[in-house]
């Protein structure tokens, strides 16, 4: 099991409020991504230091965003996000 212990304070809380919460995007591909590929044991809204990874796989060491419009005005925030995802070893790809 993954230990969050290096998470900020309430990540823990907001990311299962996240999964509780996931937009119909974010389900179907949720669904689908189970579905095509049970070994990966991807997890969703999941943290990964002061961000929340959408899926995420440990085994394969891949992230999935699935990014909404919201982001088009963030788009150092989400270089940032993306060269943290990278450092940690993780491949990465957002949407």
């Amino acid at each position: 099991m993954k230990s969050y212990r290096s998470a900020p304070s309430g990540a823990v809380d907001r990311a299962r409020r996240l999964r509780r919460d996931m937009t119909d995007a974010e389900r179907l591909l949720w669904r689908a991504m189970r579905k095509a590929f049970p070994e990966a044991k991807f997890r969703r809204q999941t943290p990964l230091g002061a961000y929340i990874a959408d899926f995420l796989t440990f085994r394969h060491k891949l992230v999935i965003e699935v990014d909404g419009g919201q982001h088009a005005e963030m788009l150092e925030a989400d270089a940032r996000r993306t060269r943290y995802i990278e450092a940690e070893g993780f491949s990465g790809t957002a949407r």
